[in-house]
């Protein structure tokens, strides 16, 4: 008769394929056994009975005690937002190891390394942030580091310390095609935002809500479709992040009725922060000031659809945790500061499951199923995780997040356990909340509180990611 270290008995299992009512069996940290019942002793039994037991979320865009310019500083570091992130019932994250301007690749991954090490409660994989594409970096410490399993990086098309140009792009395109990385790019256009920026403060428009109108749905618009026909002259797969409406969409939909391999996210902000939401009183709307920024109405139903019928592939919380009322966060030097100086970025990481899961499972919007494909299991996928993340089935690691689908929750910055002192969502209420997390067949939360796991994360190498398995050789 087998042994196992736990069994969760009774509960409705989901994958991103089919739910069914069976236990599931832990052993070494991994999924042993699925059955209608499970014949043997354990350590441990959990009844789940009433509750729904999916796969741990995958977050695979967060930031984390990622270094920044100009005295400004993260809120959350690998032990707040891990926590943070089990509590909301996501046992991987992927955060990034950012490249400086002029800094080697090889040492940015080194110093990331340290800041995560013995910090973390769950499992994490690092992206990379490819800033300066220099020879050194193309020709050696790139391929060198997709062999290690840093097989994803992001570049981007806007911020002055981060942007690349069309020749640089293509040349880290081309490198991800012979090397077999995917590419993510952030899609806005530089020089737009930089001359309607101009023209704003000419006029004295320089309150958080004049954000919105610096990056209008044109300037993605553009730089979305500028990054298609990038990556369709390469012929590479590319994910575009945190689309935020329907102007990009329709680019995206586009590209792929011409055969094009074009993969991308959105984020909770997209579904219920608006425009208005810069525009509150005083400085608050800095809270709310991200990129790109929220739309109207009528794109977060765009954007909701879009999630229903498979365009997007991955959603992903874009944590960007700067705390509010700090001099290293969202007022720099202690202040309130013109729009294009607030640090742009949002908290989410421990409420993105919710919020998909009540406006979209229990909202009628996406099923069950979509809702793990679209939260773990395509995402680890895409970051070539799976099937060891993001799914239940044997041989994977016991991640799992059990969820009560009727609680309800009125989100409060007072319940959440991130290192930021404000949440965006503050005073909505969702119905579906997770009550238990596993991470390696551990509990790291229970009843929305952290267990003390300080530590139990574990680096993850990353293999090939899947949009780029089946990518013919380079030229």
């Amino acid at each position: 008769m087998a042994t196992y270290d736990l069994i969760l008995r009774n509960g409705t299992v989901a994958t991103a394929a089919d739910t069914m009512q069976c236990d599931v069996g832990i052993a070494g940290g991994r999924i042993t056994a699925l059955a209608a019942r499970i014949d043997g002793t354990a350590a441990q039994e959990i009844d789940v009975s009433g509750k729904l037991v999916l796969p741990g979320g995958v977050d695979a865009h967060c930031h984390l005690d990622q270094p920044m310019p100009n005295g400004l500083c993260m809120a959350d570091d690998f032990e707040s937002g891990t926590r943070a992130a089990a509590c909301g019932g996501t046992t991987t994250v992927i955060p990034f190891a950012a490249q400086q301007k002029g800094q080697s690749l090889m040492a940015a991954v080194d110093d990331y390394h340290a800041r995560a090490a013995g910090k973390a409660m769950i499992d994490y994989a690092f992206h990379l942030i490819v800033s300066d594409p220099s020879e050194t970096v193309l020709r050696e410490e790139l391929p060198q580091l997709i062999r290690q399993g840093y097989t994803s990086f992001k570049i981007y098309m806007t911020y002055d310390d981060l942007k690349l140009n069309d020749c640089e792009v293509l040349e880290v395109l081309a490198l991800a095609r012979r090397e077999g990385a995917l590419t993510m790019i952030h899609a806005e256009n530089s020089d737009c935002i930089a001359w309607l920026t101009e023209q704003l403060e000419r006029a004295g428009h320089t309150a958080p809500r004049h954000h919105a109108q610096s990056r209008p749905q044109a300037v993605e618009r553009e730089a979305t479709h500028r990054a298609i026909s990038m990556a369709e002259l390469v012929d590479v797969p590319v994910l575009i992040v945190h689309v935020s409406g329907a102007e990009a969409i329709e680019q995206i939909r586009w590209a792929r009725a011409r055969g094009l391999r074009i993969y991308a996210e959105t984020c909770p902000q997209y579904l219920y922060l608006t425009e208005d939401d810069l525009g509150g009183p005083g400085y608050e709307g800095a809270k709310c000031v991200c990129s790109p920024p929220p739309r109207d109405a009528a794109n977060q139903q765009v954007v909701w659809n879009a999630l229903a019928e498979g365009l997007f592939s991955v959603f992903s919380s874009d944590h960007a945790p700067f705390r509010y009322d700090d001099p290293a966060g969202k007022k720099p030097g202690g202040k309130a500061v013109p729009f294009r100086y607030i640090p742009n970025g949002i908290p989410g990481i421990e409420t993105r499951l919710p919020l998909l899961f009540s406006g979209g499972v229990n909202g009628g919007r996406i099923s069950l199923n979509r809702f793990v494909a679209l939260t773990a299991t395509d995402p680890a996928r895409c970051y070539g995780l799976y099937p060891r993340k993001g799914t239940i089935a044997i041989g994977a690691d016991a991640d799992i997040a059990i969820w009560d689908a009727g609680r309800e929750v009125r989100i409060s910055n007072a319940i959440l356990h991130h290192n930021v002192d404000y949440t965006p969502y503050e005073g909505l209420t969702v119905r579906g909340w997770p009550v238990l997390t596993l991470s390696r067949g551990v509990v790291v939360a229970r009843d929305g509180q952290p267990e003390p796991r300080v530590g139990h994360g574990q680096f993850l190498a990353c293999g090939t990611p899947e949009p780029v398995a089946a990518v013919a050789p380079a030229y």
